[in-house]
């Protein structure tokens, strides 16, 4: 059987851990679950014999990751010519774990790390797409009410195709692992749940036109 058809990726010396295997998979579906549910991804690269880490807005598309940025942005101008080696990993925290010891604090967590070579998107009309896709992800449903854009704005605007092939899934659950001797203490330990990203009330532009209303995709927004 390939990767493809069970589903899950297939692992490689660089998304295999060196510590604390249990809590890694390689599944195909948690590992879009994720990406899928975070806003921000965050982007490491060498530039100039030297390494970055970047946030950036980010769209899955199938087994594609793209990227989005400036023409003008270092990872951009890097990938030019044959593409750029990169390490893409997103996190999303679930809750604050509290033990009796200080040593075994944690964090109850979903993360994605993809390793790859990305390349930017030349053709017109796969960037046309993936920024539909992309306006989509960070809001749903926004790509039908908004302008799409010109010339001009598609000229400054840069995406990266990272296809999604290296790729681990890593993750925490659960309460405390305070060692024996230690739940005697006088001290209270669980786990201080997080629950997504959740909005506050809309504020609207200081020269939005009066008698227009909070959409429905905005009014509803949330993650997790």
């Amino acid at each position: 059987m390939t990767a493809e058809t069970t589903g899950t990726y297939t692992p490689t010396d660089r998304t295999t851990p060196t510590r604390l295997r249990e809590r890694v998979s390689y599944d195909r579906e948690a590992v879009h679950a994720v990406l899928d549910e975070a806003v921000l991804c965050h982007v490491a690269f060498v530039a100039d014999g030297l390494p970055v880490v970047l946030p950036q807005l980010h769209v899955r598309v199938g087994e594609s990751l793209y990227l989005h940025g400036s023409t003008g942005a270092r990872a951009m101008r890097g990938s030019r010519d044959d593409g750029l080696d990169v390490c893409v990993t997103v996190t999303l925290l679930d809750g604050l774990v509290l033990a009796r010891s200080a040593f075994h604090h944690s964090a109850n967590y979903r993360c994605v790390v993809a390793h790859g070579r990305a390349h930017l998107v030349t053709d017109p009309a796969e960037k046309d797409e993936a920024l539909r896709h992309l306006v989509d992800a960070i809001v749903p449903g926004r790509s039908d009410h908004v302008r799409g854009p010109d010339r001009r704005e598609l000229a400054a605007t840069a995406l990266l195709r990272l296809d999604l092939e290296e790729v681990s899934y890593k993750h925490r659950a659960g309460p405390p692992g305070d060692d024996a001797e230690d739940l005697d203490l006088p001290w209270w330990a669980g786990v201080l749940p997080v629950r997504g990203a959740v909005p506050d009330a809309p504020v609207p532009a200081p020269d939005l036109a009066p008698g227009i209303a909070v959409p429905d995709h905005v009014r509803g927004w949330r993650r997790g």
